[in-house]
């Protein structure tokens, strides 16, 4: 099967977001833990397990395609501040990766793409609880509901 070239080039920067995802909550859940805040820590690991699945999905529909998988770059995780600067940039990561999916999405119905548009509709409506649940969760540091760390 012909696989439209700009469909494998989401599939594949899904990918590297998705990776980028597990680097940045496994390393903030390490740092958490580290810092004595186990339970943030315990919820920043359970988000990178479901990152990665998300990235197990994308690896089987590459690989369904007959296309290796390929994530080209890696962000560099953020760790400064306290917890609720922490979630501030967990935030902005799955924004950026919700406007990604959003954008193709998107190119999937221009081009009247069905399967894709389907998998991809799945991953963004994922994204999107995660960062709906990042915020509120934010929100609630931020008005002092749970203790913060320095």
């Amino acid at each position: 099967m012909i696989q439209d070239p700009a469909i494998l080039g989401y599939l594949g920067r899904a990918l590297s977001f998705e990776f980028s995802a597990v680097q940045q909550y496994l390393s903030m859940a390490r740092l958490l833990e580290m810092r004595g805040v186990q339970q943030a820590g315990e919820k920043f690991r359970h988000e990178a397990q479901e990152e990665m699945q998300h990235a197990e999905r994308i690896i089987s529909r590459m690989l369904a395609l007959g296309y290796a998988p390929n994530a080209s770059s890696l962000r560099p995780p953020r760790l400064d501040g306290t917890l609720p600067q922490l979630m501030e940039h967990a935030s902005n990561l799955e924004s950026e990766i919700v406007a990604f999916y959003t954008e193709a999405v998107k190119y999937c119905r221009r081009i009247q793409d069905c399967e894709n548009r389907i998998f991809f509709e799945k991953l963004l409506a994922e994204e999107q609880q995660h960062l709906d649940g990042i915020d509120s969760w934010r929100l609630e540091l931020v008005a002092g509901e749970s203790t913060t760390i320095d």
